[in-house]
């Protein structure tokens, strides 16, 4: 088993490219219909800010997410009362269904659903063969080959639906209509240009690469070690939900802080430009994050710990886990079509 676990080897092979597609696509509808309410949560609770800091004052509050701006008159008393702040995640899961109602948990759903067909077949896809390629090729060294396919997959991936990505996150981080989405998306390009669709893009890649890496280099070893503990030659619906939900628990955890930029610079696109307020969003990852320690404490930086990891361990372990079974599903009907051809 150096180099390779269980099956890894034929992970690509006995499969056509598109049953390899509807494999991991079935994934990744599953994925997002469960964990979407989860990325609701978290991504409020990352947007959330201190209110009233020196100088600024309320635009206008939904309830659940504080939208704040320089105070034109350079009075910082606000005139909106805040109806309140979410204290954790169970306190985010009640406001959010007390005033938006339970559908509001799966908003931005259809740009996640969208995000999911190109998402997976690029990452799945270019994952499966670049490991295949690099086994070959890295020798004594082929146990590596997850780690570097994931993160060049990943920078593919991650880059084609950054707008995607964008858009999905402002219709979690606030309530509003597609109209409204459209004409801020609009007034986004038109001031600052086509550029400003992958704003996050920066941060995102910080997150996700690394997160790849270590997800796909712990997830084959997990693999190889249970296949060989409980002497399966090829792993179980089990065995890959377990090790798919260990893996994504690690990363998820290690990459928090670029997931906390990332939505904070997302969602700062379309705020109010009163005092040139938009210059200083155009910051490094590295600034933001000095910014959001400066203001809110290191403990900023993980803000939505807990629904980021109740949410990855689940939807690592259901989408890498559909994925082999789809695979393995469609490679066994192959296998059974070619013989009963033979046989025929």
């Amino acid at each position: 088993m150096t180099g390779q676990s269980p099956a890894s080897s034929s992970s690509g092979e006995g499969i056509t490219p598109v049953q390899q597609m509807v494999a991991s696509c079935s994934g990744a509808v599953l994925t997002s219909l469960f964990v979407t309410p989860l990325d609701v949560v978290k991504i409020r609770l990352q947007a959330q800010k201190n209110p009233f800091p020196k100088g600024k004052c309320f635009v206008y509050c939904n309830g659940l997410m504080d939208h704040i701006c320089v105070c034109e008159n350079g009075n910082s008393k606000a005139w909106y009362k805040v109806p309140g702040r979410f204290s954790g995640t169970l306190d985010a899961f009640i406001q959010i269904v007390r005033h938006e109602g339970i559908k509001s948990l799966w908003s931005g759903l259809p740009p996640t659903l969208v995000m999911a067909v190109p998402a997976t077949v690029i990452y799945f896809t270019c994952y499966d063969q670049l490991c295949a390629a690099l086994r070959q090729r890295m020798g004594e060294r082929a146990q590596e080959a997850p780690l570097l396919a994931g993160a060049i997959a990943r920078v593919g991936s991650a880059t084609v639906i950054s707008p995607l990505e964008l858009i999905r996150t402002k219709l979690q981080s606030q309530r509003q209509s597609y109209r409204e989405l459209t004409s801020l998306i609009g007034s986004a390009v038109r001031t600052e240009g086509w550029l400003s669709l992958w704003r996050g893009l920066g941060p995102t890649l910080l997150r996700d690469v690394p997160f790849s890496a270590m997800y796909w280099y712990n997830y084959e070893m997990a693999k190889s070690w249970l296949c060989e503990r409980y002497d399966a030659r090829e792993p179980t619906f089990a065995i890959t939900f377990a090790s798919g939900a260990t893996s994504g628990s690690i990363a998820a955890v290690v990459t928090l802080p670029f997931d906390v930029v990332k939505t904070r610079r997302q969602v700062e696109l379309g705020e109010l430009q009163a005092k040139h307020l938009s210059s200083r969003l155009s910051s490094s990852t590295f600034s933001v994050m000095s910014r959001i320690v400066a203001q809110d404490g290191f403990t900023a930086l993980f803000a939505g710990f807990l629904p980021r990891l109740i949410k990855v361990a689940p939807a690592c372990a259901i989408m890498i886990s559909t994925y082999e079974f789809g695979k393995a599903f469609f490679r066994k009907h192959n296998q059974e079509r070619i013989i009963g051809t033979l046989q025929t």
